[in-house]
């Protein structure tokens, strides 16, 4: 038999005699190992074999241990024992630490937080804590990751939360001051750019050309942060290009109108990836996330 880096013989072979050394009978180990007697009696014998002992007294009405299988029984029952105290500690541990979510801040602050508020109004006892970037998620450590792009071309565990539509928007002065019926009379207006390194915003020049123009556009602000943004269009600086589902809180409250009835979608959906082993505690709030967005 193969040997280790502690000189034991292969776990299978003690696996199955701790078994049926606690059943006295090879059949009843087989059953839970899920595996059959012959299969047990064939591992005990490489164990005997690679000890150069007889572990077990064999009778017709099954087995006993001799004295050198009862010293070999009480040595695993101990380890055995205190390695199952140890993962049900680390699996508690696990499952009590909390969930680390990653997002970025505009998305935490526009949709991920106010859910989370409703969240712990249901489960007050899971702790959530946010690691947030304001360009794209930083979710190596993360449970949870809620990301903004392909998801077809992500191949982890994937759920999808929603995808939206670019409206321009603005504040409500600002659109009485300049009510627009065409295209061309919006791209006239100071408008308020956006951009990212990572090309993580649809701009300007890519929605209009999504809604049919392709001529020249207003100028007016440029900023690489979307909350930033949001914020000049509210003080009626200019026309900020907004996520529709993102900015819902915003257009519910009046704080920024639609200046026409003109949308294009964004090119990519948010979905929320769950890491490798997220625990319990971690899926449940990635499921609630994903029925929360179908429900809007």
């Amino acid at each position: 038999m193969a040997r280790t880096y502690y000189d034991l013989p292969p776990l299978s072979a003690l696996d199955a005699f701790e078994a049926a050394a606690r059943h006295r009978s090879f059949k009843r180990a087989a059953g839970e190992l899920n595996v059959t007697p012959a299969a047990v009696s064939h591992q005990i014998k490489g164990l005997e074999t690679e000890l150069g002992l007889v572990l077990f007294e064999r009778h017709r009405r099954g087995v006993e241990l001799n004295p050198e299988g009862a010293m070999l029984y009480a040595a695993l029952e101990r380890g055995f024992s205190q390695i199952g105290e140890a993962i049900a500690a680390l699996r508690h541990q696990a499952e009590h630490r909390g969930v680390r979510i990653a997002s970025t801040t505009a998305l935490s602050y526009l949709w991920l937080t106010p859910r989370l508020a409703r969240f712990w109004r249901e489960f007050p006892n899971v702790r959530v804590t946010q690691e947030l970037s304001d360009v794209e998620p930083e979710g190596a450590r993360a449970d949870l990751e809620i990301r903004y792009g392909h998801m077809s071309e992500d191949a982890g565990d994937c759920r999808l939360l929603f995808r939206d539509v670019m409206v321009p928007l603005a504040s409500p002065a600002f659109a009485a001051e300049h009510p627009v019926t065409s295209v061309e009379e919006l791209a006239k207006l100071p408008l308020i750019h956006l951009h990212s390194p990572e090309d993580v915003y649809t701009t300007w020049p890519v929605w209009f050309r999504e809604v049919g123009y392709e001529g020249p556009l207003g100028d007016l602000l440029h900023l690489n942060n979307y909350i930033i943004a949001l914020q000049a269009a509210q003080d009626g600086i200019g026309v900020v290009l907004g996520w529709r589902e993102e900015t819902r809180p915003m257009l519910e409250s009046g704080a920024l109108v639609p200046l026409m009835d003109l949308e294009a979608p964004a090119p990519r959906e948010f979905y929320i990836r769950a890491a490798t082993g997220a625990s319990k505690q971690a899926l449940l709030l990635r499921d609630w996330l994903v029925c929360a967005a179908e429900g809007a």
